[in-house]
């Protein structure tokens, strides 16, 4: 296992198993870039703000591996997330929506490229649409 899976799955166990974010905060280099579904993220403050958010409306989250794999600096996971929205939702105008206390399981992917032991890039996609359906938040049509 080289360094780039190492950092993956320590970060993967802090924000899912055992939410840390000093460890987050750890991993990533402090000018790290993120690409979130929430919009790109710029500086290691940023993206453990964003994962705050994230561990906070979901404190049970876990990750379930499908997938792999490690391409010279760069981790991939491809997964499926789950977890139930006990804890308000942070959205990216800055308003927040109290917890609908329903579970999600989505299948997603990241990707964290790192240098000098650190995460230096990071990549999350999933879908946005079917995490606002299963927690209720879309308009029925």
């Amino acid at each position: 296992m080289g360094q780039a899976r190492e950092l993956m799955d320590r970060l993967t166990e802090a924000v899912t198993s055992s939410p840390d974010l000093k460890v987050v905060a750890d991993l990533y280099a402090e000018d790290a870039v993120a690409l979130t579904p929430d919009g790109e993220l710029h500086g290691r403050e940023a993206i453990v703000e964003w994962w705050r958010q994230m561990t906070e409306s979901v404190p049970d989250a876990a990750f379930e591996a499908v997938h792999s794999y490690e391409i010279g600096d760069t981790a991939v996971d491809e997964g499926v997330y789950t977890g139930t929205n006990t804890g308000p939702l942070q959205l990216p105008s800055g308003e927040t929506l109290p917890a609908t206390g329903r579970h999600v399981r989505l299948r997603g992917v990241d990707l964290a490229t790192v240098r000098d032991d650190h995460i230096v890039s990071y990549r999350v996609y999933y879908d946005q649409m079917a995490f606002l359906e299963q927690l209720g938040l879309l308009p029925e049509g």
